[in-house]
């Protein structure tokens, strides 16, 4: 395992995603835990492209606020997110996992605070 500084967590089901043959909606378009997946992917990417960055990933199972989702959890800061799509995720990684600065307006609890 690589050194890291950070551990990111992200929600990807199982609760919204059931299982392989429910990642589409009756009229074709992806479900969300199908969503979260590929978010998922995007955040390893995103990471990987970036060497100097300490930081885990790890796919999760149901935070239960699938509502807001997919959702985003980054410690030891205990803040979360919800990451509504790559513009967003994009923000996360350049300016709270590269820059140590909150994307205030994307999230929605804080450890030891409670929802915002």
């Amino acid at each position: 395992m690589r050194t890291h500084n950070k551990h990111v967590l992200m929600c990807t089901g199982p609760r919204c995603s059931g299982n392989n043959d429910d990642c589409m909606d009756a009229g074709g378009r992806a479900t969300q835990g199908a969503v979260a997946e590929e978010m998922f992917q995007q955040l390893g990417q995103k990471i990987d492209a970036r060497p100097q960055l300490k930081v885990k990933r790890t796919r999760s199972n149901c935070f239960a606020v699938c509502k807001n989702g997919p959702i985003l959890v980054v410690y030891p800061e205990g803040v979360w997110y919800s990451c509504t799509d790559e513009s967003v995720l994009e923000r996360i990684v350049s300016e709270h996992l590269e820059n140590d600065t909150e994307v205030s307006e994307h999230v929605f609890h804080r450890l030891g605070t409670g929802d915002v």
